[in-house]
């Protein structure tokens, strides 16, 4: 009896066998599955936050301060794209078309994707500072700043020496850094504005911004036209319209020190407002 049941075992295994194949091809679509393709994704089944088979480290803000997180950032950013067109040449150089049109429609994807400059608003003092004390270490280094900014040519933007410039703006940041509670805090970003507007690169239009604004902030009665420059950007390098409108007005109420200014502020406002359409009465017949 024992040796008959033994003998039964690899029979019956054939019998489950078999009959699993039956039910699992049962329950399928096998006519489907000859007479249809099978449509994939067009891409890798992924996320950006959690990619398959990757392992990616939590990310500890202990211990960290803004611009040092927001360095990392622009640092990834930067390396994001560059892989990505790193995988395009690598793709089309192995005959990989498919996977060269994944990447490439990646990056195209990220290109729309607008950066916002974390860094600089980070790398700007809070607009909570005030000037209150006349420091005389802070005024030789505003001294020393503007010594430098006329050297490199302020006000003769075409002629201008840019390394000049960039001492000139490290003695300024110096100064700011070191005596936020000084009396001259409000012209330094000021002038910091001015190097950032007239000398560096048209990206340097948003830090520009944020100095003339911190100018604003710190002293809202300075002596410089903080106010109209802003409004220039907006104006003529940014072509925002409405932000535009606003600072001129600004500049046509609170700095009426510069009246040349205040001139084309006025006259830059008729210019962007649209002209009012006269209703003519109709005349009786």
């Amino acid at each position: 009896m024992r040796q008959h049941s033994t003998m039964l075992l690899p029979r019956l295994g054939a019998v489950v066998s078999l009959t699993l194949t039956l039910t699992l091809f049962a329950g399928c679509k096998t006519d489907s599955l000859s007479s249809e393709k099978i449509e994939r994704p067009p891409g890798p089944m992924t996320t950006i936050e959690n990619p398959t088979g990757v392992n990616v480290p939590d990310i500890s803000i202990a211990g960290r301060d803004e611009l040092d997180i927001v360095e990392e950032l622009v640092t990834h950013r930067t390396q994001y794209v560059r892989l990505l067109r790193a995988l395009v040449i690598y793709y089309n150089e192995h005959g990989m078309a498919d996977k060269a049109m994944w990447a490439r429609s990646e990056l195209a994807d990220l290109q729309r994707v607008k950066p916002y400059d974390y860094i600089a608003d980070a790398a700007t003092p809070v607009e909570t500072l005030r000037p209150r004390d006349s420091i005389p270490e802070a005024n030789k280094l505003f001294e020393e700043g503007m010594a430098l900014l006329k050297e490199g040519g302020h006000g003769t933007p075409i002629f201008y020496n840019q390394s000049i410039m960039k001492k000139a703006l490290a003695k300024f940041k110096e100064m700011v850094e070191r005596y936020p509670t000084s009396d001259k805090i409000a012209q330094a970003a000021f002038y910091i504005g001015e190097i950032h507007k007239e000398y560096f690169e048209e990206k340097d239009n948003d830090v520009a911004l944020l100095w003339y604004k911190r100018a604003i902030d710190w002293d809202p009665n300075v002596q410089l036209p903080a106010r109209f420059q802003m409004a220039a950007v907006w104006d003529y390098r940014l072509h925002n319209r409405e932000k535009a409108l606003y600072w001129y007005q600004e500049a046509i109420d609170k700095e009426q020190f510069n009246k040349s200014n205040v001139r084309w502020a006025k006259n830059r406002i008729r210019e962007l407002t649209p002209a009012r359409v006269e209703t003519q009465p109709t005349e009786e017949k």
